[in-house]
């Protein structure tokens, strides 16, 4: 999470309904904004607002991905692995774990094979 986020910040997005359906869906496959806002039962601006918020928080990554007749599209995964909440000394403190992100390489080979 940078430094600029803090955690009322991420709390307040998790405490979003659609936010947290968000990254649910995103952390079994990475998925377009047309398929969130299916999968979501929400319009796409509203869509759109959370990944937005979400994205602020470094909680999903946006990545373009390659349609076989030669155009693009975003697509969203999750970030977060796991978030820990812990009040000590008159403080609560947020820590958030992040998913290992995939290597350049693995995305240029997933991006080649995605082209066939």
């Amino acid at each position: 999470m940078s430094e600029d986020t803090d955690l009322s910040t991420v709390l307040a997005v998790l405490d979003d309904e659609y936010a947290r359906d968000i990254l649910t869906h995103t952390s079994v496959e990475p998925m377009s904004a047309s398929t969130l806002s299916e999968r979501c039962d929400a319009s796409l601006p509203t869509i759109y607002r959370r990944l937005d918020r979400l994205e602020e928080c470094q909680l999903v990554s946006e990545e373009t991905e390659l349609a076989p007749d030669g155009n693009h599209y975003s697509v969203y995964s999750a970030n977060l692995e796991s978030l820990e909440l812990s009040l000590g000394d008159g403080e609560f403190e947020l820590e958030v774990t992040y998913q290992d992100e995939e290597d350049v390489a693995d995305k240029f080979t997933r991006m080649w094979e995605g082209m066939r």
